[in-house]
């Protein structure tokens, strides 16, 4: 519900829980997310090749993407990066098995 035109358009027609999640852009600078495969969404998970995706997308301006793909469970440690530029500077994924 944050982004306003996002809810109005498509965004409250979606069935809960959504494949996503909308907030309020965080600060510039550097951000960093941190899961484990103990977690209930990542237990389930079946194995395959994934991809993380990373957007940013203003009320009224601009939106990017980047993508990382990745294989889940890791048997070996996987990295990716990814550039953005304009919205987003450079992100990075480190799946450790």
């Amino acid at each position: 519900k944050d982004m306003r035109q996002w809810w109005r358009r498509t965004g409250r027609e979606l069935d809960l829980p959504i494949d996503g999640v909308t907030s309020p852009t965080r600060p510039v600078g550097k951000h960093a997310l941190s899961f484990n495969s103990k977690q209930p969404q990542l237990a389930k998970l079946p194995p395959g090749d994934y991809t993380l995706v990373v957007e940013a997308a203003r009320e009224v301006g601009g939106r990017e993407l980047v993508k990382i793909p990745f294989t889940w469970p890791a048997k070996a440690p996987q990295s990716g990066k990814a550039q953005g530029s304009s919205e987003i500077g450079a992100v990075t994924l480190a799946v450790k098995p």
